[in-house]
């Protein structure tokens, strides 16, 4: 690692999520820059770019320590650089593996990448992460007790050692995500054939999904368990009808914020009320449980009698009508 290499990582590691700061300018602001600005290709790059040049330019007005100088290189931008993309890699990794997702093109294409295999928070990948930070220190009394001399750096093996339990772990969730949705169109809801399926994680227990199976007219939400000894009972699953077509569905599925969320949403699910005076269509997105707060979002559109548009805005799901 080159001078400042461990800071240069964490900060380039973190900074993406300041994007965060959108939430309070409320769901409309949240819905343009959260996971788009700092969590694209572009922006992760200009974002590396400027945290290596300030710490090359930190490094040339507080050089080493005389004591330092035959241990410690001068810091080069393309080192700099190289540490910083590692960082906003990591972080984006872990992003697309979420079910939330990131617009990697962004600006260019509105195109949201994700896998659904962990939560924005898992509670598993933290733990790794510790295991890491501490496998030092044991490895440390192992050699200690053994009465060997410590050979190269300390952190090296537990590295090595936390990226292949990370691995392990993300694609033993990609196996359960693969028999979830195989489980889910197995099935039959309420004499209903499913056509299509999703399965979400949830962060505290690993063999427990949340699934979405499409009939021809319903959407059925239903607990996926994959646990030893679990049994999948379809039975139980939540109904929740599809609207019928009608010119004030139509119209609310074309309106410009309605296509803005179609591409976020991936389940998305619409439901048509009429007002006094008009319609009001809102499209949510079923892969979000209803205590799910931060990134749950949905849209809500209002027509006149004469099917014109006179209110379109997103709402945040904890506060729907703020």
């Amino acid at each position: 690692m080159p001078r400042f290499g461990t800071t240069m990582m964490v900060i380039t590691g973190l900074a993406p999520d300041l994007d965060y700061a959108s939430y309070f300018g409320g769901a409309g602001a949240f819905m343009r820059f959260h996971r788009t600005l700092l969590h694209s290709l572009t922006g992760s790059a200009v974002m590396a770019c400027a945290v290596a040049s300030a710490f090359c330019v930190l490094d040339r007005r507080m050089p080493p320590k005389r004591q330092q100088v035959k241990t410690v290189a001068p810091l080069a931008f393309s080192a700099a650089f190289a540490v910083c993309a590692i960082g906003a890699a990591g972080h984006m990794l872990l992003d697309v593996a979420s079910g939330v997702g990131v617009q990697l093109l962004w600006p260019f294409q509105a195109h949201w990448s994700g896998w659904n295999l962990i939560t924005d928070l898992d509670v598993w990948t933290l733990l790794l992460l510790i295991v890491g930070l501490l496998l030092p220190l044991l490895f440390t009394l192992v050699n200690e007790e053994v009465g060997e001399r410590k050979k190269g750096p300390g952190g090296s093996r537990a590295a090595i050692v936390t990226l292949v339990l990370l691995a392990a772990y993300f694609g033993a969730r990609a196996n359960l995500h693969s028999r979830a949705i195989d489980l889910i169109l197995s099935r039959e809801y309420h004499g209903r054939i499913a056509l299509s399926a999703a399965a979400f994680p949830e962060s505290s227990a690993p063999f427990s999904w949340r699934g979405i199976a499409e009939t021809d007219n319903t959407m059925e939400e239903v607990d996926v368990p994959l646990g030893p000894g679990d049994q999948f009972d379809a039975d139980r699953s939540v109904t929740l009808f599809k609207p019928e077509d009608s010119p004030a569905l139509a119209a609310g599925e074309k309106s410009e914020a309605s296509q803005r969320f179609l591409l976020y949403a991936k389940v998305p699910f619409a439901r048509v009320q009429p007002l006094e005076a008009g319609y009001r269509v809102e499209v949510r997105d079923l892969r979000f449980a209803d205590d799910d707060e931060l990134a749950n979002v949905f849209v809500r559109v209002d027509f006149n009698s004469s099917m014109r548009i006179t209110h379109q805005r997103f709402y945040f799901a904890s506060s729907p009508n703020d």
